[in-house]
């Protein structure tokens, strides 16, 4: 548990401080091997089977490097492959970049494609659409983060490699030409490994955050989907990330009253989806930050 928390914070240390190492996360092998084993495989292959062959083989090598490296020479070349493989599935687009871009756009066509670099994927957000950049900050932290980083701390490498594969067998570059069933187990199996992460997410929030607010929007989505079957929906992060920027924006709109009626001086107005949006990732930097404070935690306790 100690080597791993200190590879996650050399990890997140070298993705920030070398910015030319996140050059290297490029998936276009991934994509190439999924085309491969479709035109093998056919369109008729079931879909589990299908998902278990495209997805396990690299697994299966990662997961056998990792288990002969584990040990050896007192654990070192174990510790830096799950540093390089941390890195390599962290992102692939620094948020915090994205999120900054977006914030010092020039123009407004700068700042569109700057919000479509952060959305990800072909979503369409609106640069006034304050609750659609706060889903977009939340839904970018998931996957290119909190994702990686849960499914490593439970399975090392093979975890990491895990997540990153299924996530980008959903997006279009990949998903786009193969079947519907195949497509669908890829989404299916995000929508599996992305629960937990939601989970453990919005209760992280609730503690950095507001509590009240989080949990009853977190309480209110799960009410208003009573009698629905259980799909692992993930919304329920998006409703109480909603509702904790919102409280922020409260209580700046109290503090700049309080200001005014003491003289001072009031901000600048800024956009309210741009403040609702670096809200958003001030709290998702609390939860990294709380996350790596439990791990330690744990590490102090003995769980090593």
């Amino acid at each position: 548990m100690s080597a791993t928390l200190i590879a996650v914070v050399l990890a997140l240390f070298l993705g920030h401080a070398v910015a030319p190492l996140t050059r290297l996360r490029r998936y276009g092998w991934f994509v190439r091997w999924l085309a491969l084993m479709q035109q093998w495989l056919g369109s008729g292959a079931a879909s589990a089977f299908a998902l278990l062959l495209t997805l396990g083989l690299p697994l299966l090598l990662v997961g056998c490097l990792q288990s002969a490296l584990d040990g050896r020479f007192f654990g070192i070349p174990g510790f830096v492959f799950a540093v390089v493989m941390l890195l390599y599935c962290w992102g692939p687009r620094d948020l915090d970049v994205d999120v900054e871009a977006v914030d010092e756009a020039p123009d407004e066509a700068a700042r569109q494609r700057a919000i479509g670099q952060l959305a990800g994927d072909g979503r369409l957000v609106a640069g006034d659409d304050a609750p659609g950049l706060v889903a977009a900050v939340f839904s970018g932290a998931r996957r290119r983060w909190f994702g990686v980083l849960l499914w490593f701390m439970l399975l090392g490498p093979f975890g990491a490699l895990l997540y990153r594969l299924a996530e980008r067998g959903t997006l279009g570059d990949a998903a786009g030409f193969l079947p519907g069933a195949h497509a669908a187990a890829y989404r299916h199996l995000l929508a599996i490994l992305d629960w937990p992460v939601a989970q453990l997410m919005a209760l992280a929030l609730a503690l950095v955050g507001s509590f009240d607010a989080v949990y009853a929007a977190w309480r209110q989505w799960h009410a208003a989907r009573h009698g629905q079957p259980f799909d692992f929906s993930t919304g329920f992060l998006d409703a109480a990330a909603l509702a904790s920027v919102q409280q922020s924006a409260r209580h700046q709109a109290q503090q700049q009253v309080l200001d005014i009626e003491a003289g001072l001086d009031a901000p600048t107005d800024a956009p309210q989806s741009l403040f609702w949006m670096n809200t958003a990732m001030a709290l998702v930097w609390r939860i990294l930050v709380a996350w790596l404070v439990v791990l330690a935690l744990f590490v102090l306790a003995g769980y090593v």
